[in-house]
């Protein structure tokens, strides 16, 4: 669905000059028609020169700033997904958090102990075999954690790994909404100028014609000084405009990684596409598969986990330790022992360890209410925006811009006739103008709110 172009299309403007002449320099109205292309200026005639097809077009997109294909959503969302770096580096972050469960719930490295003792004097060796207290050897210690420990240690750095995972989607679906965001942003820039272009070629026709009616008298002087002053308006929003898409072209160039200044291709103008998802349907795709409120649940889940440690502290942990001694001629030495630690500091250390790691579980459980709040009313904000556009964007197409074209219409049988003046004619025409702007802004923030709701419900919403 789109605004039908009565007014600005089909502007017939005979007789509003009293002579009744058209200024003979008038464009055509097939140029009126022209795409997002940028305004070349007028050239005076040279002999033609012999360009070759490929050299046509690549002069052509190195004028427009187009690579010369049509640009499909589909294919920046693929490619952000392979060459976006803020994607790459939440990846590496979520396959290291991968790595750190096994690390956790191994058992500490065991220690190895050479050693000697010796009489007489301090080197190795020393009364070997002679004194029944000199020997060399070695010892192996292996502390070993109390029963439970080591599995509550693999299980919180799994859900720090689970918790990283939604953090990795999160990243996803907000350079995709990105993108999205940046896609239909200059879809609407492409679609706003060739409006302004064409309004503008009109309003330099209608200048024309008042300076024509105001040399004989027959229009005042201000109505020349108005018309100038609307053409420079609709200059500057064109200038607006194209520098906002070419914002947008970099935009995508950084989001998709590729070399800065690469042209883009000009996108398709947007279709209006009613969503079929309803308020509710939202909330519980929010619910269900939202990455934030994920994330915060895998968070609740390893505070838990680590209260359940903190418990687990307050018994001891041990160290097992063995060892072989040579004496030489006398018979070898064997030595075993179990150190046993003894927390008899629990209630500075492990008390006030369970306290805090309670308090984490408690702030856990407040965060994830909190987003959960904070989502659902950032949903239904943009749900009842995307809801408003759409009904606007239906209203202009279907009402508001077809009544204006006949107001315009009218004041210009008017205006022929001398009964209305040309301020009258002036309004109408801009009213006109910016309705169909305005059809175009709110086609665009549509999709807009659409691609926001697809970030915080992680599902596709955009019909």
């Amino acid at each position: 669905m789109r605004p039908p172009s009565y007014a600005t299309e089909s502007w017939n403007l005979r007789g509003l000059a009293a002579s009744g002449a058209l200024v003979q320099d008038t464009p055509p109205l097939e140029m009126l028609n022209a795409k997002c292309t940028d305004k070349i200026p007028a050239m005076k005639m040279k002999p033609p020169r012999r360009v070759t097809f490929r050299t046509g077009l690549m002069l052509l997109a190195a004028a427009t700033g187009w690579a010369g294909q049509e640009l499909r959503l589909s294919d920046l969302v693929a490619e952000a997904l392979a060459n976006n770096r803020e994607i790459a580096a939440a990846q590496k972050r979520y396959e290291a958090a991968r790595q750190r469960p096994s690390q956790a719930s191994s058992l500490p490295d065991p220690m190895f102990s050479p050693g000697w003792t010796s009489n007489g004097n301090p080197l190795p060796g020393a009364q070997l075999g002679v004194s029944p207290t000199s020997a060399i050897g070695f010892m192996v210690t292996q502390e070993v954690p109390y029963p439970g420990k080591r599995r509550l240690r693999g299980e919180i750095a799994a859900k720090d790994a689970e918790a990283e995972f939604q953090t990795y989607q999160t990243a996803q679906l907000n350079v995709l909404s990105r993108v999205k965001q940046a896609y239909y942003r200059l879809s609407y820039d492409c679609s706003a100028i060739p409006v302004l272009e064409r309004n503008r070629t009109l309003l330099e026709r209608l200048l024309k014609i008042t300076e024509v009616r105001y040399s004989v008298g027959r229009a005042a002087q201000q109505d020349v000084f108005k018309t100038q002053t609307q053409v420079s308006i609709l200059e500057s929003r064109v200038i607006q405009l194209e520098r906002d898409k070419a914002a947008r072209s970099a935009e995508l160039n950084m989001l998709l990684n590729r070399r800065p200044g690469q042209l883009v291709d000009r996108p398709p103008e947007l279709q209006a596409k009613q969503s079929v998802q309803s308020l509710d349907e939202l909330f519980a795709f929010a619910s269900r598969q939202a990455p934030m409120l994920t994330r915060d649940q895998r968070m609740i889940e390893r505070s838990e986990l680590a209260v359940n440690l903190a418990h687990k502290d307050y018994f001891p942990n041990f160290a097992i330790s063995g060892g072989y001694f040579n004496q030489g001629s006398m018979s070898p030495m064997y030595q075993g022992r179990l150190d046993i630690t003894v927390p008899i500091y629990y209630r500075r250390k492990q008390s006030a360890a369970l306290t805090e790691q309670t308090q984490m579980l408690a702030q856990a459980r407040r965060s994830y209410e909190a987003t959960n709040q904070n989502l659902h009313f950032q949903i239904q904000d943009e749900f009842l925006a995307a809801e408003a556009s759409w009904k606007l964007l239906q209203l202009y197409a279907s009402t508001t811009v077809p009544q204006a074209s006949l107001a315009l219409e009218s004041s210009m049988s008017s205006y022929e006739s001398g009964t209305v003046d040309f301020l009258s004619v002036l309004t109408n025409y801009m009213s006109v103008l910016e309705f169909e702007l305005n059809y175009y802004e709110e086609l665009r923030n549509y999709y807009l709110s659409l691609s926001r709701i697809e970030e915080m419900v992680g599902a596709p919403v955009v019909p």
